[in-house]
């Protein structure tokens, strides 16, 4: 008999991902966060369940239905620089909520292993890979990402928290810029290569980017993620792990527009639009111990996962 997983989110970009990663191994349970949206397609064999997540009495009906060797909390309520910089609140105290139900739950029935993506955005801007021990609670966080860092350091003390009490594995892992088909690609709520891939591909002659355009990024591709996932599941020996998952170097954001331009054929004049949200911080992950412990090593280029991301965008989106 299969083995069960819960896959909450399973409608967003990295819930997709994974639900075709891993469905023929688990009988999955996917759900879908926002009631009002429907599954654009189902997956033979696997349970679809709507809940908000953000609801007690509806987290514990969801954990009440079957008990779960595995589940990935991939829900969130906001992403994109935007979002993150405009709606703060939003994305704190929904996530905040949502989260502490999620683990409390996963705990009170003997999920076997929980995974949980936290970010980034706690670490100060360096020049250089930092690891999972480089960031301290002294530090100070980033300006426009306080509340969420925090709210993210808040969530992966609560994984440490519950996996001393309970019977529960736990992880927590930091991962960079993830990219790649199935992406959202809204300008609004997308992250640095989607907006890129949207821009250039729709833009005539001028490509728009959004503040000064010195900002660096450390991004992974979305195969290697769920893959760092994987690992995870099979290899982790310890009760709770904290992890970085990235590529271990930045990529200017002017370079990847340039690389994304040339995939696509594209000769445009670059305008800088300081009206909009920026967040210039140059953060590198180390990720020694993901590879150490895990055996898990990015393996996609970055040309290859951005011409995969371009063909889908073309293909699926314009």
């Amino acid at each position: 008999m299969k083995e069960t997983m819960l896959i909450c989110g399973a409608d967003g970009f990295i819930g997709k991902t994974a639900l075709e990663y891993f469905k023929d191994r688990y009988s999955i349970t996917a759900v879908l966060f926002n009631k009002d949206v429907s599954p654009r397609g189902t997956t033979e064999g696997v349970e679809y369940v709507s809940a908000d997540l953000r609801v007690e009495s509806e987290v514990i009906d969801l954990f009440e239905m079957k008990r779960y060797d595995i589940v990935l909390q991939l829900a969130a309520t906001t992403t994109g620089a935007k979002d993150v910089v405009e709606r703060p609140y939003v994305h704190v105290t929904d996530n905040s909520v949502m989260n502490s139900w999620i683990f409390r739950e996963a705990m009170r029935t003997k999920v076997g292993h929980l995974l949980f993506p936290s970010c980034t955005v706690m670490y100060q801007p360096k020049n250089h890979p930092q690891s999972e021990s480089d960031w301290s609670p002294l530090d100070e966080i980033y300006p426009a990402y306080f509340g969420v860092g925090n709210m993210k350091v808040f969530c992966e003390k609560m994984c440490d928290f519950y996996s001393r009490i309970g019977e529960t594995k736990f992880t927590a892992f930091r991962h960079s810029n993830v990219y790649g088909p199935r992406d959202k690609f809204d300008l609004d709520k997308c992250h640095v290569v989607p907006a890129f891939v949207n821009k250039v591909i729709n833009a005539d002659k001028v490509l728009e980017i959004w503040g000064k355009g010195n900002a660096s990024r450390d991004i992974v591709y979305i195969d290697d993620l769920v893959d760092f996932v994987d690992k995870c599941i099979q290899n982790q020996e310890a009760k709770y792990e904290l992890y970085n998952c990235g590529a271990g170097k930045a990529y200017p954001i002017l370079e990847l527009a340039k690389t994304i331009m040339i995939l696509n054929d594209k000769e445009l004049e670059f305008k800088f639009d300081l009206t909009k949200p920026d967040i210039p911080t140059t953060v590198i992950l180390n990720c020694d111990k993901a590879r150490d412990e895990l055996g898990w090593e990015p393996t996609t280029s970055v040309i290859e996962g951005l011409r995969r991301t371009s063909d889908w965008y073309k293909n699926n989106v314009q």
